[in-house]
């Protein structure tokens, strides 16, 4: 699939703004001419994948204005004054488990749509992604060693049928991202506004790091993963493995945790995907990419944690589900969640890593998605309370309504992770249940220095806005 260019943050100082800008195309295609004002940009071939050449675009922007680079034909501006009033915008969710590239494109980007006209409206200075940016569990559909993917995993192959797979996968991968990425809306956004990507289970399969450890350590399982992490490299990051020391918090790799700093605020994203398994979330890595991640930290802090992090007491829910043999799909949901009983001492170690960056003073928002519906929570602090705001999804069908009310009431029972820190689900501004069972997605704003964010809603539209 060709499709680009997609541009991603790199970081910025008082000068420049640094961005990379990936594209995939058909490999007797050469790229179009790349330029800022009148200086040409060289592309760096990254990976050819089923007949595609994904390239890469290294450049910067100055600062402080609304600048502009050139690729083929078009001319696309990005606003890189960060200095001052900010935008950004969160997104997560983006398709569905089963036929999400049959969909009405119409239909499946009504969100996107919306977003593209309020990025045209009041342009965005930064795109946050947070998690299920494509929906892979299809991909599995593309060889015969993962047909019957998870529970039929055959030990009969040979290495040069794990190959096979593994290219097969790597096709699956580029077909699905190029769907996603090629779609008007998305593409317009994604041109104009730089994104930082954090992925989350769907973008390896549904569930990854949560299901039976024979599952997961099984040299298909392994296979699938490392197509779906190459690809994340790819078209999440512009990068490939030789970029990971650069990019990411952890240099060998495990861990693909980041942070990057605009000016007054660090924006943090723990990897919750690439070391989970039934009994943690984090790895050995994961925590010491998150410990360095915490120092030294500007005055407000964006944490990207693709599942809640704060959330109702879902250990009940489990008990109920094990003990009364509830639906099997929903145990591998409730334990991707910080709130399973599984993880409760690593939740209460993120919770406590949280409370350490305000005894810094910094102002900490969690933003999340993954549930498939908005709300927002409040954890009790010393210094007024840490805000969890969760948009979700963006294309993602919405629920039922009786599903949100069921999960609204459940949320009533509270959860203390942590003594003297009550966590307290709430409704969106203007809502008046719990959660909103409608596609969304996010906006921040940091205007005259003071900090808000607003949902956009399918079918109520815009929430008031909310002082973080």
């Amino acid at each position: 699939m060709e499709f680009g260019p997609i541009l991603i943050w790199r970081g910025s100082d008082s000068d420049n703004v640094s961005l990379a800008a990936v594209v995939s195309l058909r490999s007797e295609n050469a790229p179009l001419g790349f330029s800022v004002g009148d200086v040409p940009v060289d592309p760096k071939r990254l990976a050819e994948i089923d007949g595609h050449v994904i390239w890469r675009f290294d450049f910067a922007l100055p600062a402080g204005q609304v600048a502009e680079y050139a690729y083929g034909d078009q001319t696309f501006p990005v606003d890189t004054r960060y200095d001052g009033d900010l935008n950004i915008g969160f997104v997560s969710c983006n398709g569905q488990e089963n036929g999400d590239l049959e969909r009405d494109p119409e239909e499946r980007n009504l969100m996107w749509n919306d977003l593209a006209a309020r990025a045209d409206a009041t342009s965005y200075h930064l795109m946050l992604h947070g998690g299920d940016q494509v929906y892979a569990d299809e991909v599995t559909n593309a060889h015969k060693l993962t047909r019957h993917w998870p529970d039929d995993l055959s030990d009969d192959f040979t290495e040069a049928e794990l190959e096979d797979l593994f290219q097969s996968l790597r096709a699956a991968y580029l077909h699905r991202y190029g769907q996603v990425y090629s779609a008007a809306p998305f593409a317009r956004v994604m041109a104009r506004t730089p994104s930082l990507m954090m992925w989350d289970d769907h973008d390896i399969c549904d569930g990854w790091g949560s299901l039976k450890p024979e599952i997961v350590d099984h040299p298909i399982a392994q296979t699938l993963f490392r197509a779906a992490r190459e690809a994340f490299l790819l078209f999440q990051h512009a990068a490939t493995d030789a970029d990971v020391p650069q990019l990411f918090l952890d240099q060998t790799g495990r861990s693909l945790s980041w942070r990057y700093d605009l000016p007054g605020v660090s924006i943090i994203a723990p990897d919750l995907r690439s070391e989970r398994t039934r009994d943690r979330i984090m790895g050995e890595n994961g925590w010491a990419a998150m410990e360095k991640a915490a120092l030294d930290v500007q005055d407000r802090v964006i944490l990207v944690s693709s599942v809640p992090l704060l959330g109702p007491r879902l250990s009940v829910l489990e008990w109920i589900f094990n003990t009364f043999h509830i639906v099997k799909k929903y145990h591998d949901d409730l334990r991707d969640q910080w709130q399973s009983r599984a993880h409760r001492v690593e939740w209460q170690r993120m919770l406590q890593t949280v409370l350490n960056l305000e005894d810094q003073g910094a102002t900490v928002t969690a933003v999340s998605g993954e549930i498939h519906l908005a709300t927002r929570a409040v954890m009790d602090s010393s210094k007024g309370g840490v805000q969890q705001l969760v948009a979700s999804g963006i294309s993602h069908p919405a629920p039922p309504k009786l599903y949100a009310l069921s999960l609204g009431t459940f949320a009533r029972l509270g959860e203390a992770p942590l003594a003297g820190h009550p966590i307290k689900i709430a409704p969106l501004p203007g809502q008046h249940h719990n959660y909103s069972a409608e596609r969304n997605y996010l906006s921040f704003r940091r205007l005259d220095g003071l900090w808000e964010a607003q949902w956009s809603l399918e079918d109520s539209g815009n929430t008031p806005w909310l002082t973080l």
